[in-house]
C-alpha cells in the first residue's frame, strides 16, 4: 500500500558530513583547541551524579561477603573475556535508524505493507465469503453460460450490495463479451466480472481528488474538510487520519468546527489527546466559519502541514447547516490557496444503499471530492464500495477496517477486487 500520506514523501537524504575534509577555518579552530595554553585551562566537565538512596540500617556481614564475591567474579570475568556488543533485532539503538541497512529498512516497510494488506483482506472476509458462496452456488454443476446462469449471477451481485443499476451495467457488458465470443467459459466469466468491478473503481479515480499529490508542496496547510451525517464514524475517522498522517512525520492540526452538537467537541478532544495532535475549538454555538478562520490562522503561524476540519453532522433537510458548509468553504479558500483541498464524505458501509441518497445530497452543496468508507469489517455487503464509485463517480480514498487507532487504510481498488475473489 506504500506510504499513507505521500505529499511530502520525497526521498530526503540527511548528510552528516563525517567524511568531508575540514575547511581552513575549521582546521585552525581544531589546532587551537588541541594546543594547551597557560592562559586558558581546559574546561572541566562536571557530570551529573544521581546519589542512590542509603538505607537507614547498614548492610550485614553476609551482605558484605556477597557483594565482595560478586565484585570478584565481575573482575575475573572482565579479565578473561572480552565481551562483544550484542545488536538487538527488536529495538533500534538509533532514532534515525542509522544503525540499520537499506535492506533492513526496506524489509521493515515491506512487512508493514503486508500486515496492512492482510488486515484489509480480513476486513472484507465476510463480503468475500458471502459473495464466493453465492457464486459457487451459481456455478455449481454448470458447464455453459446461459440466461438462467446470468439471472442467478445478477441476484448474487445485488445481494452483495453492489446495487441494481451497477449490477445491470456489469452484466450488460458481460453479455456483449459473450456475444463476441470473448467469454466462452466460467473462468472467463469470473475474470470478466473482476475486470468490470476494477474498471468502475478506476474510472471513479479520474474525478474528485484521488491523491494528495495533486496539491503542490508549497501550499500549506493542506486542508481536509470531513462531512457526513451523525453516527457514520466521522469523529473516529478524523482521529485515525490525524494519527496516520502524523506518524509519517507531518505536523497536523484538528479544527473542531462542529459547534452545533454539544458532545462533538468533547469526543474530538479525546481523540486529539490520544493521538497527540493539537485541537482548535470554541464554545458551543460559535459560528463554525469563525472557528475555521482561527484554525487556519493558527495553522499558518505554526507552519502546519495538514489541517483536518470537523463539521456538523447534517442531513439535507437541515438547510442552515448546508449553508454553513458553503460559508466554511469560502473562508477556507480566502485564507489558503485552493482550500479545502479535499472534502471527504464519510459513509457507513453497514448502511449500504441507504447511505447513497444522503451522499447525493452532499454532492450538491459540499463539493465532495472523495469518500471514506467506514466499518467495512462489520458487514457482509462490502460490495457497496463498487456502487459508491459507480453512482457517485468519486474515488474511495480511505477505508475503516477496525476499531484500533491505526485501522484506517488507503483504499486500493485492485487489492479490494482481488480480495473479493480469493
Amino acid at each position: 500500500m506504500g506510504f499513507f500520506w505521500k505529499r511530502r514523501k520525497k526521498e530526503e537524504i540527511i548528510t552528516l558530513g563525517l567524511s568531508q575534509p575540514l575547511t581552513e577555518e575549521e582546521r585552525v579552530s581544531v589546532e587551537r583547541a588541541e594546543t594547551p595554553t597557560a592562559a586558558a585551562a581546559p574546561e572541566q566537565i562536571v557530570p551529573t551524579v544521581v546519589e542512590p538512596v542509603t538505607p537507614a540500617v547498614g548492610p550485614t556481614p553476609e551482605v558484605d561477603r556477597q557483594r565482595d564475591d560478586s565484585a570478584s567474579r565481575v573482575q575475573n570475568d572482565s579479565r578473561s573475556v572480552e565481551r562483544e556488543p550484542v545488536r538487538s533485532s527488536v529495538f533500534s539503538t538509533s532514532i534515525l535508524g542509522l544503525d540499520k541497512s537499506i535492506e533492513e529498512l526496506q524489509a521493515e516497510e515491506a512487512a508493514l505493507e503486508q500486515a496492512f494488506a492482510a488486515r484489509f483482506r480480513r476486513a472484507i472476509s465476510a463480503t468475500r465469503e458471502s459473495l464466493s458462496e453465492k457464486l459457487d452456488t451459481v456455478f455449481q454443476g454448470r458447464k455453459q453460460i446461459d440466461a438462467e446462469l446470468l439471472d442467478d449471477l445478477e441476484e448474487a451481485l445485488v445481494a452483495a450490495d453492489i446495487g441494481v443499476a451497477t449490477t445491470l451495467d456489469i452484466l450488460d457488458r458481460v453479455r456483449r463479451g459473450i456475444a463476441r465470443q470473448q467469454i466462452n467459459d466460467l473462468d472467463a466469466l469470473k475474470a470478466a466480472i473482476k475486470n468490470e468491478l476494477l474498471t468502475i473503481l478506476r474510472e471513479a479515480e479520474k474525478n474528485g481528488v484521488a491523491s494528495e499529490l495533486a496539491v503542490p508542496e508549497n501550499v500549506r496547510p493542506y486542508v481536509m474538510m470531513i462531512v457526513g451525517v451523525n453516527g457514520v464514524g466521522k469523529t473516529t475517522t478524523i482521529g485515525k487520519l490525524a494519527h496516520r498522517i502524523k506518524a509519517e512525520g507531518n505536523d497536523v492540526l484538528i479544527c473542531a468546527a462542529d459547534t452545533f452538537r454539544a458532545a462533538a467537541t468533547d469526543q474530538l478532544a479525546v481523540w486529539a489527546e490520544r493521538t497527540g495532535v493539537p485541537l482548535i475549538q470554541q464554545k458551543q454555538g460559535t459560528d463554525p466559519a469563525a472557528v475555521l478562520f482561527d484554525a487556519l490562522k493558527a495553522a499558518k503561524a505554526r507552519g502546519t502541514d495538514v489541517l483536518i476540519v470537523d463539521t456538523a453532522g447534517r442531513l439535507h433537510t437541515k438547510s442552515n447547516l448546508m449553508a454553513e458548509l458553503e460559508k466554511m468553504r469560502r473562508v477556507a479558500g480566502r485564507e489558503v490557496e485552493g482550500a479545502p483541498h479535499e472534502t471527504l464524505l464519510v459513509i457507513d458501509a453497514v448502511t449500504g444503499q441507504n447511505g447513497l441518497e444522503q451522499a447525493r445530497q452532499f454532492l450538491k452543496t459540499a463539493g465532495v471530492t472523495g469518500v471514506v468508507l467506514t466499518k467495512l469489517d462489520g458487514t457482509a455487503k462490502g460490495g457497496i464500495a463498487v456502487a459508491i464509485a459507480k453512482e457517485l463517480k468519486l474515488p474511495i480514498r480511505y477505508a475503516g477496517i477496525g476499531e484500533r487507532v491505526d485501522d484506517l487504510v488507503v483504499f486500493d481498488p485492485e487489492q479490494y477486487v482481488n480480495s473479493l475473489f480469493e
